[in-house]
Parts: C-alpha cells; structure tokens; sequence
C-alpha cells in the first residue's frame, strides 16, 4: 500500500529541513506557567459555564448525544483545557511568551483533553471542540510570530496525553485481571481528540508522557485510522515517561523495549519527557539515540519536585545539562517540561544553539 501523503505538505518538508539544520526548541511547561495567574473558579467557568448550563457544545463523533452531568455542582477549577474556551487569552499569552524565548514547537493546551480525563468534570462532551480549540489557539500564536521572522517558521504540536488510566495494569491491587479502561475506549476518545487537533491546524501529532505502552498503542491505532480516513496523514512525534530510578515506565519496559515496542508507528521522533530531571534522564535518552532510526527528543523536568511540590532547577543548571546532551549527539528536538519556563527555554536555546542535530543512522553509515 502507498504510503498517505502529508496533509500539510509545505509544513511537513519545512518541519523536516529545520530538523535536518539545526536542534530544534520544544516549548516548557503549560501548568507551571497558568498556576502563575492565580486564576480560581470563576476563571475557569467563563460566561459559558457560569450558571452550570452549557448551550454552545460544539457535539462531534461520541460528544452528541452523551449526558453533560450537573456541570453546576463540580468545580472546574483546574481544568486547565477548559481555559481554551473560556480565557484562550491566557493560553495564547503562554504560547507566545515560550515562542518569543526561542521555541521552534509549541504543545497545545490539550493534556487532558480526552473524555476519560474530563469525565471528572462531566465535560466528556467537549473533547472535539477543547483539541480543535487547543490547535488553533496554537496555530494562531505560530503563524504570527513565524510572520516576524518568515525564515523560521515555528509549528504546533498536537498533544495527546496519557490519560489518568492505565490499559495494561490494574488500579486494585486485590484483583490483578481488573482494568478501568480499555483499548477499544481509548482508541475512541483519542480518535475524537485527533479529528479536532487535525481541524485546528496542528502540524504533528504527539502522543506524549507515556506511562503504558498499551494506552499509546491505541492512540497510534486511532492516529491510523484517521489518517486513513482523511487520506493523509501529519507527522507522529512519540514521548514516553521514565517513572523512577528503576528506569522502565510504570508499565514495566525499558527505553530500548519502548522504542521496539513503538517503532512501527514510523514516528517523526521518540523521545522521553516528565518524571525525571535532565540528569536522570540522560541514560535513557542514550539508549534511544543508539537504538532509534528516527529523530530523538528530550523534555525533562526542571529537576525534581522539593518537598513543596516545586521545582528548583535554574535555567542555567537545567540549559547546562542538556549542553551536555547535544554535544554529545542526542539530541535532535529538546525542551522543558514541569517546572519549566520561558526562562529555562531561552536558557536551553542559548546553549544549543549553533551545535549539530543528532544524526540519523542512515546519516552516520553514509559518512562512514
């Protein structure tokens, strides 16, 4: 079978060539940079959902139909996705702020954006229209800084999440064989999360923070079939989550059997981001850039949380290890996660900038 072409041509090849030229900036945290605005309930609410009533759901795919829940009775702070419809401008804010600190890709605001995630606010309805929102926030944010400086054009990565769900490992440990998730109820929310990236404007795609390789397996399955469905396709980026120093992720693979796992997916780049802090990270990232035929990314945290769940990795100390990482070849995409800010981007950017992307094996045996 041919393989589908790119659904946004002109992005896809300046996506590649940026990655052939150059380390390229992934943007920092999003939660670190909201909690900054101290917003509370009636932040979150808007107009839209000040009175519990919704009367604008944008219904796509499994949204019509579905029971809304009493919206009046939960609370919706924290629902950082929801700030999409109801203070896009803070997100919008966010994104340019991380673009401006030298980002080349910015991750929309779609973390949770998925049914399982938002059923804890009984707004499983509003998945399409969060992903479709997230993306063309992101977009917009994108198209006008690349419009200061058109000889770098900045692109927008689809996120989709890990969900709070695990497909492979039961939540009760006195029964083993129990899920509270399927492969099949996943590979459904994702495939209405991925239509709405699509529609929004997003450049790729990226299945991040993977904590069980199954989940990803059905967000990948889903990716397929919409690009089927389409008759194309966007590039597909993959990052998954050491969990601790035992270095597997919570479903129990290495960096090397995560790669084997997952490489199928022909992904743009497999990478790791969360959990750990640069250092911690760095064997791992190892592992992928000798096993991976693909481009490699890294977004660590900013350290590790102290006792009072923040994170004290400087710029500086953070920008310096990874230094460390790109000459020595690892790296070919790298940003920040939690903890992260526009400073500690900045920071990173400075101290990779004019230092060589990672070469592709093909690259290495040719210049053999």
């Amino acid at each position: 079978m041919p393989a589908l072409p790119w659904l946004h041509p002109e992005r896809a090849t300046s996506l590649l060539a940026a990655l052939g030229e150059r380390i390229l900036i992934i943007d920092g945290a999003m939660g670190t940079m909201i909690q900054r605005h101290g917003l509370q309930e009636a932040d979150y609410r808007g107009e839209r959902f000040s009175d519990g009533s919704d009367t604008h759901a944008d219904h796509h795919v499994h949204g019509a139909g579905c029971d809304h829940g009493p919206v009046e009775e939960q609370d919706l702070k924290g629902n950082n996705d929801l700030l999409l419809l109801t203070r896009p401008e803070i997100i919008a804010g966010i994104h340019t702020e991380y673009l401006q600190a030298g980002a080349d890709l910015v991750e929309t605001n779609t973390f949770n954006a998925t049914s399982v995630s938002q059923a804890d606010y009984h707004l499983e309805h509003l998945v399409y229209e969060l992903n479709k929102a997230g993306a063309a926030v992101a977009r917009a944010c994108c198209d006008a800084v690349t419009a200061t400086t058109p000889d770098r054009p900045r692109f927008v990565i689809g996120v989709l999440g890990p969900t709070s769900r695990t497909a492979s490992i039961s939540p009760d440990v006195n029964d083993p064989g129990f899920r509270n998730t399927s492969f099949d109820e996943l590979r459904g929310t994702y495939r209405e999360a991925i239509e709405g990236l699509i529609d929004g404007g997003a450049d790729t795609i990226m299945v991040e923070t993977i904590f069980d390789t199954l989940n990803a397996k059905a967000a990948l399955f889903a990716v397929e079939e919409v690009f089927d469905a389409r008759g194309g396709r966007l590039p597909v980026m993959i990052s998954g989550t050491i969990t601790d120093a035992s270095g597997r992720t919570l479903s129990g693979q290495t960096a090397e059997a995560f790669h084997a796992s997952l490489a199928h997916a022909r992904p743009l780049s497999i990478g790791l981001n969360c959990a750990l802090g640069a250092d911690a990270m760095r064997p791992h990232v190892e592992t992928l850039s000798q096993v991976a035929d693909c481009f490699v990314s890294a977004h660590p945290n900013a350290g590790l949380p102290n006792a009072f769940g923040e994170y004290d990795e400087t710029p500086e100390e953070m920008a310096a290890t990874l230094r460390g990482f790109a000459t020595d070849g690892l790296l070919n995409l790298v940003g920040g996660c939690c903890g992260s800010t526009p400073a500690h981007i900045r920071a990173i950017a400075d101290a990779v900038s004019g230092l060589p992307p990672r070469a592709l094996p093909r690259e290495r045996e040719q210049a053999a």
